[in-house]
């Protein structure tokens, strides 16, 4: 396992939440946590910004993910409008997570609630190579549901 050290600045409005945190020794994401003062109330079908008070520095060949939690997508509906999020690398502004609630009902969001989850990954950056013709495979051009299952 790789460990990877992140600057993180804490902004005076996330003074007294938890730092993003693994809840688990094999978890892949870090939770994030609502840095709100009041509750912010999400109507169904609404998408709110929420921050979490935090900014952080991406190593230049890093990006950092921000995904739904499972627990507030099942239970309520709530998800991001554009799962995953992508950080890039040279952006220092604060993490702001888009939520919206495809539930039926409204949901609040709360100061220091798990909102979702943070994952650093590597990048890799690319050369295109144009050719007339791809390399033939067994999928080929086989898409959504082409295995019959």
């Amino acid at each position: 396992m790789t460990t990877l050290i992140l600057q993180l600045r804490r902004l005076p409005h996330s003074e007294g939440l938890p730092l993003p945190t693994y809840m688990t020794a094999g978890a892949a994401g870090m939770d994030l946590y609502a840095a709100v003062t009041d509750d912010v109330r999400i109507d169904a079908g609404s998408i709110v910004l929420v921050p979490t008070g935090l900014e952080i520095a991406i190593p230049s060949g890093f990006e950092a993910q921000v995904r739904p939690r499972s627990g507030l997508a099942v239970k309520h509906g709530i998800s991001l409008p554009n799962t995953p999020a992508t950080i890039d690398s040279d952006y220092r502004g604060e993490i702001r997570v888009p939520l919206i609630n495809l539930g039926r009902e409204a949901f609040v969001v709360s100061r220091g609630m798990r909102i979702a989850q943070l994952i650093v990954a590597a990048v890799a950056r690319i050369t295109w190579d144009e050719v007339s013709e791809l390399p033939v495979t067994d999928r080929a051009a086989g898409g959504f549901g082409h295995s019959g299952t």
